[in-house]
């Protein structure tokens, strides 16, 4: 056994976005690039903003010396700064230095903040449809995942909550904009969150976080703008990256924050600091944050996102297909019309369509597509999802 069976299983049940993607290289080769439509990776093919190219210029040009070197296990206390009076800005609220950390992209910051928090065998609750990496995270740091469900608009019921919350809850882990969904979180059902945890500590007597995953919080639709969990419950971390909003998914550049309203977030701060150094991450990208440092209020043309949104969902819809209509980030996840999203996806494919399933998200019955891809890609798939909508009989 070359793998270890812990990592065997690990990579089946978290494989199916990797699995879509080699079947289009094999499509691809067999059917040309253009007569293949991809619709599985949430990789921007937008360019990042020109405010980035031009302060990446900037840097390689007139390079300070040093600029290469390591720096505070936090991160530069500049880029820190400039986070934070963002933050500030944002939520009204005093975030300082102190209160950010610079991570290897929001997966990093992740797996730092659960490393930090848990003990051997505390359970962190997760809401389906999930980011399946979630999973695998909270088993790297030694804790173990309950999920949760949401409703039929993909949105967490205190019901729910407080049915999952145990003794053993050391986390909770929340994503809105979501992915795979794309639904927003309200503020209302976030106060109600904050106002069950903190019941829920106190009957407990325990401490549990609740930790906000927010790479997709600056692409939001439709006017709507982005309540912050900061406001509804002290015991509360945000990691963020600046992958989507730049569009720099390769350069991993991320950040936690924590809420300046956190008991003990000095201590709490400590321990993220030792955690991002023992996990081996050790800094984030020293370029990546000097270039991001005057970027905060930057971001990718976000109506051209709503743009592609709109004219997708309204083509699904009007196809027959049920879609929960996003309000952010660059996914949807469209009901199958049968029980079994496997049949859908092979029906999709003999279309040349590929999509994930929606079990990979921990959520039967659905798939999952992206749009932040070419316009072609979304158009010439619309003939082949209109043939399989016809042959559920969906449509005419």
């Amino acid at each position: 056994m070359t793998v270890s069976r812990k990592t065997r299983e690990a990579m089946q049940r978290g494989s199916w976005i990797r699995r879509m993607f080699e079947e289009g290289i094999v499509l691809k080769q067999q059917y040309g690039e253009d007569n293949v439509f991809d619709l599985t990776l949430g990789n921007p093919v937008v360019e990042p903003p020109t405010a980035f190219k031009e302060e990446l210029k900037k840097w390689a040009d007139a390079p300070v010396p040093g600029m290469h070197r390591y720096m505070p296990n936090a991160g530069y206390p500049e880029t820190r700064a400039a986070v934070a009076q963002a933050l500030s800005e944002e939520t009204g609220l005093a975030l300082s230095a102190e209160h950010m950390l610079m991570t290897v992209g929001a997966a990093g910051g992740l797996n730092v903040v659960l490393k930090t928090i848990l003990n051997p065998g505390d359970e962190v609750i997760v809401w389906a449809p999930y980011f399946v990496e979630y999973l695998f995270y909270i088993d790297n740091q030694g804790g173990f995942s309950s999920i949760a469900e949401t409703d039929d608009s993909f949105l967490p019921t205190p019901s729910a909550l407080e049915e999952a919350l145990s003794p053993r809850t050391r986390a909770v882990i929340i994503n809105s904009p979501n992915n795979p969904t794309g639904v927003l979180y309200p503020s209302g059902l976030l106060a109600e969150m904050g106002k069950l945890l903190t019941k829920q500590e106190a009957k407990f007597g325990s401490q549990i976080y609740l930790v906000s995953d927010e790479p997709y919080r600056k692409l939001i639709y439709d006017g709507l703008s982005y309540p912050f969990i900061f406001h509804y419950y002290p015991r509360s971390i945000v990691v963020s990256s600046h992958s989507k909003d730049l569009a720099i998914p390769g350069e991993r550049i991320g950040y936690i924050a924590i809420s300046p309203q956190l008991e003990n977030g000095e201590e709490v701060m400590d321990g993220l600091v030792f955690c991002n150094r023992t996990l081996g991450y050790v800094n984030a990208p020293a370029l990546m944050q000097h270039v991001v440092t005057s970027l905060q209020k930057a971001t990718v043309d976000v109506a051209d996102y709503q743009r592609k949104r709109d004219y997708l969902h309204s083509a699904l819809t009007d196809m027959g297909y049920s879609v929960v209509m996003p309000q952010g980030a660059f996914y949807m996840f469209p009901k199958s019309p049968v029980l079994d999203e496997m049949d859908f996806l092979a029906e999709l494919r003999k279309q040349n369509i590929l999509a994930v399933p929606g079990k990979g998200f921990g959520r039967s019955g659905y798939i999952r597509i992206s749009y932040c891809i070419e316009d072609k890609t979304i158009e010439g798939s619309l003939p082949g999802f209109r043939e399989v909508a016809r042959h559920y009989g969906l449509c005419d």
